[in-house]
């Protein structure tokens, strides 16, 4: 069990679509938000006598990066280098660099053939290996004898062996989990971003709905939903934009595709545009034809019960394992648990799925200042396919709070 501790408190909000800069509009990060989160991963750092951290990301695991940066590159991989003592530097590709000093809270940059594009080729790019770096850094009396990981189900072999051979003898501890605790807490520029994410997910909500009908194609209805994100200021999404109608509801998380949707289908839908990096979501399951058949009225309304009655225990203190009882015992009675894929509860920041996940054996108990999903689901059904509803809660002193009212109100209501 990971040892999720507290990193920042919760207070007063920003300025909608801010920063929290004031003097930079070109970067997504907040100059007071990377000196806590660094001077935080240093305390990690001196617990356990390391001499620096090695933090891996690209553009798929782009939180761990994003949470010192405010920053992904694009097409090539990338870490930062944390020594416990002075300033980070940046790792990555030269076709990415000129971004990185732009709009990256770390400028610091270096370039390693392990983190650009496979045999291409930058003649004037200044090109170093670990051993390289290792000398540097020797000669500002910086030696790394133990040097913390985060990203190793992620970090490619390369990179992991050609950083291992340039410190040579150095023991590389993997801290992954230390790190991400860090990010489960959120402080209040945290929460905010998120909680504009979710208003952005009511508006995208209205302009999918209204798309739904006979003879619409998915990714029509994607397109609407994206559009307005962008408008309203998204930076990027957090998953590709679900729509799966019919048959392919069932598949858990589809994404748009050029298939016709037909009347008598439902069509599940989800969205996750994000603010300065942090995520919202929303998921509804509607009726392609404006009208839901009875089943799958039931259904829905069974959907809505079981996340009102989770939202009902969300509060500080509470357990995954205490979490999941009251809508697995509903999806029970209702007939619905051979369906049950996902568990109800997760956390949601910087990716939209994100740790501690409060499944049905977890101990991890929530705590005041996160901001978390409740997302209940079925797959599988013999004629029903699938279906989701979610939305988002800001965990209070004492329950809960939603993250965007309007998607809230929806579910409160049976159908």
């Amino acid at each position: 069990m990971r040892a999720w501790k507290r990193s920042g408190g919760y207070g007063h909000k920003i300025a909608k679509k801010s920063n929290g800069k004031g003097e930079n509009d070109m970067s997504y990060y907040n100059e007071q938000e990377t000196k806590n989160r660094i001077a935080r991963v240093k305390g990690i750092l001196k617990d356990k006598d390391l001499d620096a951290a090695l933090i891996y990301y690209d553009e798929l695991n782009i939180a761990n990066g994003w949470y010192l940066t405010g920053w992904c590159p694009q097409f090539e991989k990338g870490a930062v280098l944390l020594p416990v003592e002075g300033e980070a530097l940046l790792l990555g590709g030269p076709e990415s660099e000129p971004f990185a000093k732009m709009s990256s809270a770390i400028k610091e940059t270096r370039n390693f053939s392990a983190f650009m594009v496979p045999d291409e080729e930058y003649p004037n790019a200044t090109i170093m290996d670990f051993t390289g770096l290792a000398a540097e850094l020797k000669a500002k009396n910086c030696v790394l004898r133990k040097v913390g990981i985060v990203g190793t189900s992620a970090i490619p072999y390369q990179v992991y062996t050609q950083f291992k051979e340039g410190f040579k003898g150095a023991e590389l501890v993997d801290i992954t989990g230390e790190y991400e605790a860090l990010r489960a807490y959120k402080s209040a520029w945290e929460a905010e971003n998120v909680r504009q994410s979710f208003e952005m997910c009511y508006e995208a909500f209205k302009a999918m709905k209204a798309a739904v009908k006979p003879g619409a194609f998915e990714h029509e209805v994607a397109a609407e939903g994206e559009y307005i994100c962008r408008k309203h200021g998204a930076n990027s999404f957090a998953y590709t934009t679900i729509v799966g109608s019919g048959e392919r509801s069932d598949a858990v998380v589809p994404t748009a595709i050029n298939k016709e949707m037909k009347a008598g289908e439902w069509v599940m839908i989800g969205i996750a545009p994000r603010t300065n990096g942090y995520a919202g979501t929303m998921g509804e399951t509607l009726p392609v034809s404006g009208e839901y058949t009875p089943e799958q009225r039931d259904a829905v309304n069974t959907l809505r019960k079981a996340l009102r009655i989770t939202k009902e225990i969300l509060k500080p203190g509470m357990s995954g394992r205490e979490l999941d009882v009251p809508a697995r015992k509903l999806f029970e009675e209702k007939g619905l648990i051979e369906y049950l894929v996902c568990p109800f509860v997760h956390t949601i920041g910087l990716m939209e799925a994100e740790g501690p996940f409060y499944g049905p054996n977890s101990d991890d108990k929530l705590e005041e200042g996160m901001t978390v999903c409740i997302d209940v689901s079925f797959f599988g059904h013999p004629t029903l396919h699938g279906a989701r509803v979610e939305t988002g809660y800001l965990i209070t002193k004492d329950g809960c709070e939603p993250l965007c009212p309007e998607m809230d109100a929806i579910f409160m209501e049976d159908l």
